[in-house]
């Protein structure tokens, strides 16, 4: 069965992000249950708004560095930049050409975006579902995890693929979701009502992974709680103390209601002092191995097994799908 997830290289990799998501992906690369697992940088989807070719460049490589320094293994799981691999490209044109604009302007990612864009809205950022189709339908993945805002983004995918095999016989695989048993959302340390998020324009909301330990550990203690002074788990009532049990529950292992009983006589300041140095004890050594990384050879000939294994994959894929929809000579 083959895995495949994606993440833009828009930014640093939060705490939420690392524990919703790749701390999971770290266990799941050793699940017999997984016969190929595949892991990219999405790039293409990135520049959907204007970004700075430096800097993006910069992110592409830290992401990469920072996957590997979660431990995701390359004897394991194939890693590649998605520019790297025209395919997604050649498809994504194709799977533009069987959405119809009336779905792709449903998007609810897409609405969100398009408000908050100052400049001119892109095409791309219309029809880059059809390019997210593509990325998953190319090596006819079985299973793709998906949070709560990229469900309509999979439903999508499935309706192409069915769609593009009804019309031009069977092609693509119909993707399923994958809903992790241990991933958990993580909301901001701001406004702990809403995700934790990279793009959130108040720095003391999230913790990247790379941040300065001092300053990772002053968010947790900062962090909007309530006045109740009980540490207990209620989503409703006190978001914050909920959130940040969650985080201490991901990193110790220590389930939610294990956590409630030990701190039920503490107060509030105890309570994020640990959970703090919790964060501590795992980001160290994730930074620790980042930076051995970051400038070395073994970054590029991880991305290069990575490219070579996508473009094989990719290249087969989109010769079928040349060949049904009637494009080019065929040999």
């Amino acid at each position: 069965m083959r895995f495949l997830s994606g993440i833009q290289p828009s930014g640093n990799i939060t705490l939420g992000n690392y524990l919703g998501a790749l701390k999971n992906f770290v266990k799941l690369q050793d699940n017999p249950e997984f016969d190929d697992f595949l892991v990219f940088v999405a790039d293409c989807h990135a520049i959907t708004v204007p970004q700075e070719k430096e800097k993006l460049r910069k992110n592409i490589k830290s992401l990469v560095a920072l996957y590997l320094a979660c431990g995701l293994n390359p004897k394991k799981v194939h890693i590649f930049i998605q520019s790297e691999v025209p395919a997604h490209n050649q498809l994504g044109w194709v799977l533009e050409c069987t959405s119809y604009i009336g779905e792709l302007e449903r998007m609810t990612q897409y609405k969100d975006k398009k408000e908050k864009q100052v400049q001119g809205v892109s095409a791309g950022l219309l029809t880059y579902p059809a390019l997210m189709a593509a990325d998953i339908l190319l090596y006819d993945t079985d299973v793709v995890p998906v949070g709560q805002d990229q469900k309509q983004h999979l439903e999508l995918t499935r309706d192409l693929a069915e769609r593009f095999n009804n019309k031009f016989g069977e092609t693509f695989k119909v993707p399923k979701p994958y809903i992790a048993k241990d991933g958990a959302k993580i909301m901001s340390l701001a406004e702990p009502t809403k995700k934790m998020s990279k793009s959130d324009p108040n720095p003391k909301a999230y913790i990247a992974l790379l941040d300065d330990i001092n300053v990772a550990k002053k968010k947790i203690k900062s962090a909007v709680t309530d006045l109740d002074m009980k540490v207990k788990y209620d989503e409703v009532n006190k978001p914050g103390i909920s959130n940040l049990l969650t985080i201490l529950s991901c990193i110790t292992g220590s389930s939610i209601t294990e956590l409630e009983e030990k701190y039920k006589d503490s107060n509030y300041a105890t309570f994020k002092e640990d959970v703090a140095n919790a964060v501590e004890a795992e980001l160290r050594p994730i930074q620790e191995r980042y930076n051995e990384i970051i400038n070395s050879k073994y970054l590029d000939e991880v991305l290069d097994e990575g490219r070579d294994y996508a473009n094989y994959l990719a290249n087969k894929k989109i010769a079928k799908v040349y060949n049904k929809v009637g494009l080019g000579r065929k040999r």
